[in-house]
């Protein structure tokens, strides 16, 4: 597994912390990576490898108040200025590859800010992947928001069947083990409507994967916000009883060689 490079972006609200992952060979495409709510770039480590084998030079920012990123813990008052952020990322390694087609990959809070930025700016992207995003309405957020659910900490056993996974998330000091933060709901409610009232995915082809056992983003509130912005010739899968972080599931090499084969239709 090579180690990446770092780098730094200044983003709205400070520096933003950056990584490149290179091809082991001349690389056929550029992969960018949006990580999702309360976790850092530095845990899609065996993600990149994955691509970087089938020919991709890979990026990856913390985005603000994340890992190591400028900014209040785990606080976004908008993610629009995220979307803005990563943009940054975007120009940044499309400048180091000027004749390259760049897909992106977002997954969870990472899908919604990935689906935001295909919609805005997919003519610019040769595909869009997205992993368990956060679409259409999330009940965890709306339940918060009026009070009906106790602000606890994520538990880490939704996010994967293999226990290991859970413990270096719990372990991990650069993933925040916190409370939803008020400012950080709303950013949530207002980013969702937003993408709801469109513009739909029409300039980029997209691929929406889902585990089926998904308690934290449960799939059937997804499948609505899908239906919204999907746009004929969008595709979707699902896997039986994978939890939330399908790149870190028992079958992530299943979920990895299906985001390759959807990749490389496009570039």
């Amino acid at each position: 597994m090579s180690e990446p490079t770092t780098f730094e972006l200044a983003g709205h609200a400070g520096k933003l912390h950056a990584q490149r992952w290179p091809a082991p060979d001349q690389p056929r495409y550029v992969a960018l990576l949006c990580h999702g709510y309360g976790e850092h770039i530095g845990r899609y480590d065996f993600v990149a490898d994955r691509l970087r084998a089938d020919g991709a030079v890979v990026y990856g920012v913390d985005h603000v108040g994340h890992g190591r990123s400028e900014g209040e813990r785990a606080l976004i008052d908008d993610f629009d200025k995220v979307v803005d952020d990563f943009r940054l990322l975007h120009k940044h390694a499309a400048a180091e590859n000027p004749d390259l087609p760049v897909v992106l990959i977002g997954h969870s809070m990472g899908g919604m800010i990935a689906a935001r930025y295909g919609s805005l700016h997919g003519a610019e992207l040769a595909c869009l992947v997205l992993s368990a995003p956060v679409l259409g309405r999330w009940d965890v957020i709306d339940g918060l928001l009026d009070g009906t659910i106790e602000p606890t900490p994520l538990d880490p056993s939704t996010l994967s069947r293999d226990p290991a996974v859970g413990a270096a998330y719990e372990a991990d000091p650069l993933v925040w083990h916190g409370p939803f933060k008020q400012p950080t709901l709303q950013a949530f409610h207002t980013e969702l409507e937003r993408i709801n009232k469109g513009p739909d995915l029409d300039d980029v082809t997209a691929l929406w994967l889902h585990g089926k056992a998904d308690q934290l983003v449960p799939y059937a509130a997804t499948l609505e916000g899908w239906r919204v912005i999907a746009d004929e010739g969008d595709h979707a899968q699902t896997y039986a009883g994978a939890r939330h972080e399908i790149f870190n599931e028992i079958n992530k090499l299943d979920v990895l060689r299906d985001v390759t084969r959807f990749v490389n239709q496009f570039v």
